[in-house]
């Protein structure tokens, strides 16, 4: 059934399990916060969801973003002198936006249904094959941007399902990459797509002999949120 959700629009994509640190200080989303952290707004969670670009005004219509978002939780928020917040967030269920309200609360609220995955097949053999594709992908990912202290693979008892988030949620893919992650229910077709996107990712670093940002990072406009 249709749930409703305070939203944060954002020029970036939350996945699944991973951490969002998010400085707050335009006055309704500092609403927002408080009413996370009071309880007005219950468990504490909220919804990320994607702003389509171009950005020429403020987000009130739902065709201004994009469909799929995820639900984040309010893990630890740090009231600043002036008012402002410094928060982490750590995403949780992805969710389909079906609808905006843009007057109800000082914030936007959107009506959403949750997405859920497909079932797994079975096959022990082709998962393990699978997953140790992508987590391979993903330690050439890390080795070749990162110092060693400064990431960490996921635990091996990491479920399936969750797996292909969590080995993506560091990499700086571009914004159109973590969409479509986001969006993808089959969890072992998602695990195909990040060991392809973070093969690719670490070849251009390779070539590079840097970290590159995501395209969307130099085409997007400021948030006007």
């Amino acid at each position: 059934m249709p749930e409703t959700l305070p939203l944060f629009p954002l020029q970036t994509v939350l996945l699944p399990g991973a951490n969002l640190p998010l400085h707050i200080f335009e006055p309704r989303y500092r609403q927002l916060t408080v009413d996370l952290v009071t309880g007005t707004v219950p468990e504490k969670r909220f919804g990320v969801v994607a702003i389509k670009a171009p950005v020429t005004e403020e987000v009130d219509k739902v065709d201004q973003l994009l469909a799929v978002g995820c639900s984040a939780l309010l893990r630890q928020a740090t009231r600043l002198p002036d008012g402002r917040y410094d928060i982490i967030t750590t995403g949780e269920r992805r969710f389909r936006l079906l609808d905006l309200d843009a007057t109800s609360a000082p914030y936007l609220v959107g009506t959403v249904e949750w997405i859920p995955d497909t079932e797994i097949p079975s096959g022990t053999d082709r998962i393990n094959s699978l997953t140790e594709s992508a987590r391979a992908a993903y330690r050439r990912y890390c080795e070749t941007a990162w110092e060693r202290e400064d990431w960490d693979e996921p635990a091996a008892d990491t479920d399936t399902a969750a797996l292909a988030h969590l080995l993506a949620a560091d990499a700086l893919l571009p914004m159109e990459d973590r969409q479509a992650l986001l969006e993808e229910t089959r969890p072992l077709h998602r695990l195909r797509m990040v060991y392809s996107l973070l093969t690719r990712e670490a070849g251009i670093i390779a070539a590079l002999h840097a970290v590159p940002a995501p395209a969307s990072a130099f085409s997007a406009p400021m948030n006007l949120n």
